[in-house]
């Protein structure tokens, strides 16, 4: 729930003042915060608590930052609504972006982006909006479903927007078009990448720029796929098929590389790019079967992997590989979670870790090479009846 998530922002805002966090997993979609001095072990029941806001809405998306707002997304009377917060958590502005997802698990999904002065939301069902970011002010809005013949999924649509230039990106996962490039400002469309076979996955692009080509790549519901960032050709499908379409980990890049992870023994795979001049294939470079990212993710610090392996959820699930042969080198368990959904969640900044779970528990954590040390503790106060599986945000 969206409102336990501004509760854990407001803890992460009490160590110090720094970078922006303008959307899902920070600025370079590593989910690394670039900030410094920072505690590296808490009080007992951990930090202050600063703040708590109220009347945001409930939903699963993360929260980001730019300047001095805060932007959070959540279901109002069944409306997607976009919230801006100042730095004491007091509402700025509130804007809805259509109906809300009223499927399974009803809420909002996608974390905004933003990106020079814009704010930009893709809601649950398809419709696809720029706000601008210091008004809410509309300034254009686009429905991908109609436009571009999209297919939801089960879980409804959860991609955060990926901005590349003059271009902003959606993942419609059409018969014909499986994703589209929008002018930023304008919304009018640039290029349309042809269909796939694929409806969208739940995790969001990356932008991957390796050997003088530039190109995005998105887990799909059964593969993960790598587009021209110019003009939308489709360059490579990697079949990744997963246990009811459950490609929702966001990539990672790393030296000629793709690392991709998911749930039900998928495990974490490394993608080797095959460049050769404008044209690219892939091939499996290693596989880790046991770290099964469900939905947390997967962070590279000092060419090592982490994250939360689901099907070693009653063991030690907590992980950590070698970035280059896939090897485990740990297994630990420094914070349990819930068995029901089987979920961790994990960000990194200064040295640290900090492990948070589907209950509202999280960890601060150094690595070392037998496992994650534990530093510090904190248990949210009422975490809501829902799971909480919005991503902290440090900053």
């Amino acid at each position: 729930m969206n409102r336990c998530l501004s509760l854990a922002l407001a803890l992460t805002l009490a160590f110090a003042a720094a970078a922006d966090w303008p959307r899902f997993h920070g600025p370079n979609i590593d989910n690394i915060s670039p900030d410094t001095g920072l505690l590296q072990s808490w009080p007992e029941g951990g930090p202050t608590r600063l703040w708590e806001t109220a009347g945001i809405g409930e939903g699963y998306s993360s929260a980001v930052i730019a300047g001095d707002t805060i932007y959070v997304t959540g279901e109002i009377d069944e409306a997607c609504v976009i919230t801006a917060l100042d730095l004491d958590g007091n509402i700025v502005w509130q804007k809805e972006n259509g109906k809300a997802w009223s499927g399974s698990y009803p809420g909002t999904r996608s974390t905004p982006t933003v990106d020079d002065g814009l704010l930009y939301h893709l809601s649950g069902v398809g419709n696809f909006v720029c706000l601008n970011a210091d008004s809410g002010d509309t300034m254009w809005s686009i429905d991908i479903m109609e436009e571009f013949g999209g297919r939801n999924i089960i879980w409804g649509l959860a991609e955060s927007p990926l901005v590349v230039g003059d271009k902003v990106i959606c993942t419609p996962g059409g018969e014909d078009v499986s994703m589209a490039a929008l002018d930023k400002k304008t919304g009018d469309v640039i290029w349309k990448a042809e269909g796939t076979g694929d409806r969208p996955g739940y995790a969001s692009p990356i932008l991957v720029d390796y050997a003088g080509l530039q190109q995005i790549v998105m887990p799909m519901s059964e593969a993960i796929i790598g587009v021209r960032a110019s003009n939308g050709e489709v360059l490579w499908r990697y079949p990744h098929k997963v246990y009811t379409n459950q490609n929702i980990t966001t990539p990672l890049y790393h030296d000629g590389h793709v690392l991709i992870s998911a749930c039900g023994r998928q495990g974490t795979t490394s993608l080797k790019l095959n460049v050769s001049g404008d044209e690219c294939s892939v091939e499996q470079a290693w596989l880790n079967e046991t770290l099964d990212d469900k939905q947390g993710g997967i962070i590279l610090v000092d060419g090592r992997v982490y994250g939360y392996a689901e099907s070693q959820n009653k063991s030690e699930p907590w992980m950590c590989i070698d970035v280059e042969t896939g090897e485990t080198i740990f297994q630990s368990n420094p914070i349990e979670s819930s068995y029901k959904y089987r979920n961790g969640c994990l960000t990194y900044a200064d040295g640290m870790f900090y492990l948070y779970t589907d209950d509202g528990k999280m960890a601060l954590a150094k690595p070392t090479e037998t496992g994650f040390e534990r530093t510090g503790m904190l248990v949210i106060e009422d975490p809501g009846e829902r799971q909480t599986w919005a991503h902290p945000v440090l900053s």
